[in-house]
């Protein structure tokens, strides 16, 4: 099978460059994208360079453009891809080397949603409870790796990368406004409220199309701009 793989080591390459290779899959018993890559990082050029960690989707680590979709190379199947695999880092973001991108703005910007429960009531005896239906709201926001797909797949964070949240840290947003346990909705829903941080989204669904995890930040984004219109009124 082959592979065809963005390459760039900035303390020798001038510009990126792809390279070829060609890998018996079947006699190494490569099954996923990420296999492949660490044959050919083992058995053919030590120098590429890729993030990968848990191999089961979970940790993010290895997320990566393929065949021009945004996805995990621990779980996408080489027989679902047509020759040649034409493998990128993710785009939007600095290469720090090879398949490696600098992840500093997009954590920056998760990092201002403040993705972490508030609550400014005094703390009980005991947990602070929540129903079934009040925990039910949580399903689809909380599942998110931060894998960073679905945000670099958005030209709306290509275009501003420092001002538009994307479409990771806005699920991440609506997670914590939505859940019963915090008190601080009307607080983030006012960070919230400049003209970029949410209404940059123009719902073209690129971030729905990519989620490794199903999930649907399109459908998130559109709730916070509901709840935004209810509190202006």
């Amino acid at each position: 099978m082959r592979f065809s793989i963005y390459r760039y080591n900035p303390e020798k390459d001038q510009k990126p460059y792809m390279q070829d290779f060609d890998l018996d899959v079947k006699t190494l018993n490569c099954h996923m994208v990420l296999d492949a890559l660490l044959a050919i990082k083992n058995q053919v050029d030590e120098t590429l360079t890729l993030r990968r960690s848990c191999r089961e989707g979970v940790c993010g680590s290895d997320g990566m453009n393929i065949n021009g979709k945004n996805g995990l190379a621990c779980t996408t199947h080489l027989s679902s891809l047509k020759e040649p695999v034409i493998i990128r880092p993710l785009p939007g973001l600095p290469v720090v080397r090879d398949l490696v991108v600098d992840m500093t703005q997009f954590y920056k910007q998760y990092d201002k949603v403040k993705p972490y429960l508030q609550n400014t009531d005094l703390t009980p005896a005991t947990e602070r409870l929540q129903s079934p239906e009040q925990r039910a709201k949580l399903d689809g926001l909380y599942e998110c790796i931060l894998c960073a797909c679905c945000t670099t797949s958005c030209p709306s964070f290509w275009w501003n990368p420092e001002k538009f949240i994307g479409p990771a840290g806005l699920l991440q947003a609506y997670r914590f406004i939505v859940d019963s346990r915090d008190t601080e909705a009307q607080e983030r829903l006012a960070d919230l409220s400049d003209p970029f941080s949410v209404f940059r989204c123009r719902g073209i669904m690129n971030c729905v199309d990519v989620c490794p995890k199903g999930l649907n930040p399109t459908k998130a984004i559109s709730h916070i701009k509901d709840l935004m219109l209810k509190d202006s009124i």
